[in-house]
């Protein structure tokens, strides 16, 4: 077992957890550019450093056994720690030093992450030394990562409010009813009413949309889904109609997929957030970041 860590030991930890993400030591010989031998060596010298074994390796293929699926979420752990003693030990002296983790839902409108990009443009120009990691997840799973302090801002969509969260309106979104073109309805796409959708079967959104309570049908609901391109799949089926947002369905209109049912009746607006912990929990790294995504949109908003 170790009693204190080498550079040796970091060096073996390193190459196990290649190995990990091969799925095997043939399969790492690429990724480290050595031999097999001398990575089944290298393997083997940790087990011997650790007094366990990892794996099981051979004919039966690379198998993490308990010890070694524990091993590797604590490795993981130790490298992000020393990942990061490095940035801050070389920035040593610059006023923002760290990492940042934002959340985000997927396939934000294009006016939207042009304004995401610019903050994190205004944010390169500070005196800063600082990592990003961006991570794409369903809005209840970014709510649940930012209270778990798995990330330190989440760009989304959230439905109720949480006391220890702050929530700052960011952009908003039209969506629409569409139907594909194998619906019945499609070739009266435009001119659908309200009366004559609800007729038909609708894929709906897994979690609550209090924007979209008038737009909801009244029955028929018989699919639902925690994610835009899972509604899209659908309603592209040809058996659901569903809402989608505006930008979303623009590439699958202009391919004769999708049309719009009705877009003067049937639609509804969603406004989504930046969201962060109490103010009193923030660094200054997520303070400086929250003010030049509110420069950004200022700017975008007063052009």
């Amino acid at each position: 077992m170790f009693s204190q860590l080498t550079d040796l030991d970091l060096r073996l930890i390193r190459v196990f957890l290649a190995i990990v993400d091969a799925g095997g030591v043939s399969s790492a010989q690429a990724t480290l550019n050595v031999g097999q031998s001398t990575i089944s060596t290298q393997l083997a010298t940790l087990e011997t450093r650790l007094g366990y074994r990892l794996c099981e390796r051979g004919r039966g293929g690379f198998r993490l056994n308990a010890r070694g699926a524990q091993f590797v979420d604590a490795a993981r752990k130790l490298l992000d720690a020393v990942d990061s003693f490095g940035v801050e030990a070389r920035n040593v002296g610059r006023k923002l030093v760290g990492t940042l983790d934002i959340g985000m839902i997927g396939h934000t409108p294009v006016s939207a992450s042009a304004r995401i990009s610019e903050a994190i443009g205004r944010f390169r120009s500070r005196d800063q030394s600082v990592r990003f990691s961006i991570l794409v997840r369903s809005p209840g799973e970014l709510e649940e990562l930012l209270l778990n302090g798995r990330i330190q801002i989440g760009i989304g969509y959230f439905w109720h409010r949480v006391p220890s969260l702050e929530y700052t309106e960011i952009f908003a979104e039209e969506q629409f009813a569409y139907c594909a073109k194998g619906h019945p309805l499609f070739k009266r796409a435009g001119r659908v009413t309200p009366a004559q959708a609800a007729a038909h079967e609708w894929a709906w959104r897994s979690y609550p949309l209090p924007e979209a309570e008038n737009a909801a049908p009244a029955r028929n609901v018989t699919a639902v889904a925690d994610n835009m391109e899972a509604v899209a799949m659908l309603v592209l089926s040809g058996h659901h109609l569903g809402y989608l947002p505006g930008h979303f369905a623009v590439p699958f209109v202009e391919q004769g997929l999708l049309a719009a049912l009705n877009p003067a009746l049937m639609r509804y607006r969603v406004t989504f957030h930046m969201v962060t912990r109490a103010r009193r929990q923030r660094s200054d790294i997520v303070e400086a970041f929250l003010d030049d995504m509110k420069a950004a949109h200022a700017v975008k908003a007063n052009r």
